[in-house]
């Protein structure tokens, strides 16, 4: 029937007319957001090619919150005083002079940057231990927590339901029955093995526990795509960790497919303790509502050793990307080397083009990732950059041993950065991040030589070699690179 026929036909018009409404809106309101174009291009691309799909992966993972700032800072106590803390120094490093005078004189913009774009404050006095397995960061953990007499304040990406997390479970229950006061936060996309009857069970139990930005259809689903990737750990206000080592078994054991799984943690004890307690008191007041802002979470503390160490935090919470410049400088202004550890490398323009620029200009630059990755198109993504570099001089090792998870940095003898941020736009731009930045030279020398013995167990990528890859391969990587400010 005629009618029936231009029923059809006017349907599939409305359908058209109104996806091709929606997909204008979309790209209209990205244009407007005044986002990088490569990013920009990447979802137009995605929404071009995956009409439907496209429009939905950019409702859960393409809205820019660092401007709708999801987590707000003001008002917070503990925070306004870091703040005035860091306008302070700003002013005037003076107060640190005489400790290392080299190396202040030779990063303070470093030290002023990170004053300026996340109110890092500089702190001296700091004994800090570097942790270069599982083996060892669980073991000293264990140690310190049982150690609790006041509170344990303790967040983490992963917390899985394994050996080591039940082990960590059971010992936060026995300290909260012993009166210590216990917080956790746990990530819920990163530990969704903790389901809602679980954290009811362990509350049951004397924990305050809370999952940072649930997911819940159709609460909160726009934010799924940013989350808490930090790892964090204060007891008593005294000692905290910090580092790139969730809570799972494969951190200690390994894992079948991938083989041993390598990565880095700190340990520190001074008023770099205080940087980490503001940063956990501003996640807490978020997912709980409760200000921590007593003088017992900030004790006064003497000096336990003798290093500068500024802990910078970054995420949708921020004005800027703190963590992503911090390490833009150190390598614009290295002068002999920079050597840097990441699973995943999907560089921002602004990091791809200081690595070549600091290579060409001379200085040693070597870029560690794994052989084995646990994410394929982000491997492939990661691959495509390789080539560009190496022609630039930068040198790049594949580690063989198992997975590298490090995010380490270190250059020039002078400054170290360890951290929970890798060297990608995830990290950069989306989670919520922190990273420590330790200006000692013998710090700088014990991570490069951790440096060494990963050089020892990779392989070198030969560009000659490189460059005979299957064609097919390098098509894979290529396609992967559009997706890499998505992935």
């Amino acid at each position: 029937m005629w009618w029936t026929e231009n029923w059809d036909s006017l349907v599939y018009s409305l359908v058209l007319l109104s996806y091709l409404i929606s997909i204008l809106v979309v790209i209209g309101v990205m244009v407007l957001e005044n986002r990088s174009p490569l990013k920009s291009l990447s979802w137009i691309l995605v929404l071009l090619l995956l009409p439907l799909l496209g429009a939905v992966l950019y409702f859960f993972f393409g809205q820019n919150l660092r401007k709708q700032k999801i987590i707000s800072r003001k008002g917070l106590k503990n925070h306004d005083y870091i703040r005035e803390v860091a306008d302070l120094q700003t002013k005037d490093l003076s107060q640190f002079y005489g400790l290392n005078d080299e190396i202040l004189e030779e990063k303070k913009r470093i030290i002023q940057l990170q004053l300026n774009n996340s109110h890092s404050v500089m702190t001296a006095g700091n004994k800090v231990q570097l942790l270069n397995n599982g083996g060892d960061k669980f073991k000293v953990l264990f140690e310190e927590l049982e150690k609790a007499r006041h509170f344990i304040h303790l967040q983490y990406y992963i917390i899985e339901k394994d050996e080591v997390g039940k082990r960590l479970m059971d010992l936060l229950v026995r300290k909260a029955q012993e009166g210590v006061e216990v917080r956790v936060i746990m990530d819920d996309v990163g530990s969704w093995e903790f389901k809602r009857k679980d954290l009811q069970e362990l509350r049951a139990s004397g924990l305050e526990i809370y999952s940072f930005l649930t997911v819940r259809f159709p609460t909160f689903t726009s934010k799924l795509n940013y989350r808490n990737h930090r790892k964090i750990v204060v007891i008593d206000g005294l000692v905290g960790f910090l580092g790139g080592i969730n809570v799972a078994d494969r951190y200690i054991h390994g894992d079948p497919k991938y083989g041993i799984w390598r990565d880095t943690h700190l340990k520190v004890e001074g008023d770099a303790v205080n940087s980490l307690q503001t940063i956990f008191s501003i996640d807490w007041y978020f997912v709980s509502q409760q200000e921590l802002s007593d003088e017992k979470y900030f004790p006064a503390k003497e000096p336990l050793g003798n290093k500068m160490v500024q802990i910078s935090s970054s995420g949708p919470d921020t004005d800027w990307p703190g963590i992503m410049m911090g390490f833009f400088k150190i390598i614009t202004t290295a002068k002999k080397y920079v050597y840097i550890a990441s699973p995943y490398f999907m560089p921002s323009e602004s990091i791809l083009m200081a690595l070549k620029t600091a290579a060409m200009g001379g200085v040693d630059v070597r870029i560690i990732i794994p052989e084995k990755s646990d994410a394929y198109i982000t491997k492939l993504s990661s691959m495509s950059y390789l080539k560009e570099m190496m022609l630039a001089g930068v040198k790049f090792y594949f580690y063989k041993k198992g997975f590298i998870h490090c995010k380490l940095m270190v250059s020039d003898d002078m400054i170290a950065s360890v951290g929970s941020a890798n060297m990608d736009f995830r990290s950069f731009e989306q989670n919520f991040e922190v990273t420590a930045f330790v200006y000692d030279k013998d710090f700088a020398l014990e991570v490069k030589e951790s440096f060494m013995g990963d050089f020892v167990d990779s392989n070198e990528v030969v560009l000659s070699e490189w460059l005979k890859r299957p064609v097919r391969q390098k098509v894979k990587e290529s396609l992967a690179r559009l997706l890499s400010p998505l992935l």
